[in-house]
């Protein structure tokens, strides 16, 4: 037993300088290790242990930054495919990018949004004038409303609105292959483009667009023109609330000839069908000019506009032109402004039926029979019948700023005119703008009547309600002048008293 015992021990001990050994040999990596770990720390190394830390000389781990997914959407919002499914009437959210902005008024803006799935129409959604001015083309929003549809178009009604970070402004997408297809409407409010279509008569007179649907408008109501595409004819719009009377798109649509291929770009609208809202187009293809008329030669008995102004007053005179705006109609009597390349005519209630009326788009010529009037400095004709006869023009806006003051301004009394950079004055002791009627004794409806200053003189210039009533651009534009502010302006050189301008359209430029 004593035996076993001592070669037990001799064994544990034999077995124990091994192990010593081995730590022995291994000493001199383990110091390393060490070493580079007081490095690292910039502390004092404790004395070897066994076996190294390994984990302490391992670089730290580095956390990534989250990737922020902007189309990504927050919590409870629709994606679009949600959306289309939803039940109108029922409320809905959505987040989107605004891509244009339709109107403003009464603290409501109507404006085009979209993400890279689909596009809403927001119908004239709570915003302050403040917020308006934030929603800049690709700002994203988070709006809350109701799902609404109106002969067509599927809106979003009763809305709010919160703005978001993220930016996105889409491309057309050309849908010109899907016209007439029950795809179209897949992206009804996008922006599109159309490629290579036909502009086609508007009426039976040829013209090329409408003021309004029926051509019972003026300049600065929408415009509206027929485009073919593959034998089928399509009515697209220049929706005045989105591009008025001052942009490119609205110059170009009223400088189209029938026959002229275009390219277009614009939002998918709808109304009682497809019914694009137009901001742009470019003439791909321009039809062959027309022969132009021999406008001087008059027809046989009918005065020039020398003769017309050399004519006495109370006389009968004969005269053409060609329409440049209509004011009013009542009780089989019509009042137009009529002009031909050399002067301009007042026609104070013509006789007219209504249905002749309606055929008096701007540009047709007519053949006037009347007797020549004056009224507080204003020439007119009166009693006066008329014919439709061969024949467009229309006039551009001649600058008379210059001749303000000056015997020569009355020579270009009825013409369609411009006044440039022209300072809104004070009208009365409140310190108004602007006046409903010449004495501040009318209201919203009546006609508007401002102050502006030119070289230190002051004159009156009217919004004429019969001509351009308060639904129109420019009736609104002198509601919200300030004195103050630099204006350029286009009209008709009304006379009263002295010059008494009828405005039709509006711009502040300073």
């Amino acid at each position: 037993m004593k035996k076993f015992r001592v070669l037990l021990l001799t064994m544990v001990f034999a077995l124990a300088m091994a192990g010593c050994a081995k730590t022995t040999t291994d000493a001199p990596q383990e110091s390393k290790v060490e070493e580079s770990k007081a490095e690292a720390t910039a502390e004092p190394t404790a004395e070897p242990t066994a076996e190294p830390t390994v984990e302490a000389t391992e670089e730290p781990a580095v956390t990534e930054a989250p990737v922020v997914d902007e189309d990504a959407k927050g919590e409870g919002v629709m994606t679009y495919a949600e959306y289309v499914a939803a039940e109108l009437e029922s409320e809905v959210v959505i987040e989107a990018y605004v891509q244009a902005k339709q109107s403003w008024w009464e603290d409501k803006a109507t404006v085009y949004v979209q993400d890279k799935d689909g596009a809403y129409f927001l119908y004239e959604m709570a915003c302050s004038a403040e917020d308006y001015e934030k929603l800049t083309v690709g700002t994203k929003i988070k709006v809350t409303g109701y799902k609404a549809e109106w002969s067509g178009e599927v809106e979003i009604i009763d809305a709010t609105f919160e703005i978001l970070e993220g930016n996105y402004v889409a491309e057309a997408f050309d849908v010109t292959e899907l016209l007439g297809t029950d795809d179209l409407i897949k992206h009804q409010n996008e922006f599109v483009a159309f490629k290579g279509m036909t502009v086609e008569a508007s009426n039976e007179e040829g013209a090329a667009f409408l003021y309004k649907w029926d051509g019972s408008g003026q300049d600065g109501d929408d415009l509206y023109f027929n485009v073919s595409l593959d034998g089928n004819t399509y009515t697209f719009t220049v929706e005045s609330y989105l591009c008025d009377n001052t942009t490119d798109v609205y110059a170009a649509v009223k400088n189209l000839q029938v026959g002229d291929v275009i390219d277009m770009e614009g939002f998918l609208y709808w109304y009682e069908g497809v019914n694009p809202h137009i901001t742009a187009v470019t003439v791909a293809e321009a039809s062959e000019p027309a022969e132009e008329p021999e406008e001087a030669v008059k027809s046989e008995g009918v005065m020039t506009y020398a003769e017309y102004v050399a004519a006495d007053l109370e006389t009968e005179v004969v005269i053409e032109a060609y329409v440049q705006a209509k004011q009013s109609w009542w009780e089989d009597k019509a009042t137009v402004y009529a002009q031909d390349e050399d002067g301009a005519y007042f026609l104070y209630e013509m006789a007219c039926s209504e249905e002749d009326y309606d055929k008096l788009t701007q540009g047709t010529k007519i053949k006037v029979t009347g007797y020549k009037a004056e009224w507080s400095g204003e020439v007119e004709i009166i009693d006066a019948t008329f014919e439709i006869i061969e024949g467009n023009y229309v006039a551009e806006a001649l600058d008379v700023t210059e001749l303000l003051g000056t015997d020569e301004l009355i020579k270009h009394q009825n013409e369609f005119v411009a006044f440039k950079g022209m300072t809104v004055e004070v009208l009365n002791d409140s310190g108004d703008a602007f006046l409903y009627k010449w004495d501040g004794s009318g209201q919203d409806g009546d006609d508007l009547y401002f102050n502006v200053n030119y070289n230190g003189n002051t004159y009156t210039f009217t919004v004429e309600s019969y001509l351009c009533d308060n639904t129109t651009d420019v009736y609104a534009a002198v509601k919200n002048l300030q004195v103050g502010d630099v204006i350029d302006m286009e009209g008709f050189l009304y006379w009263y008293e002295g010059v008494n301008p009828h405005i039709t359209s509006v711009k502040v430029v300073e």
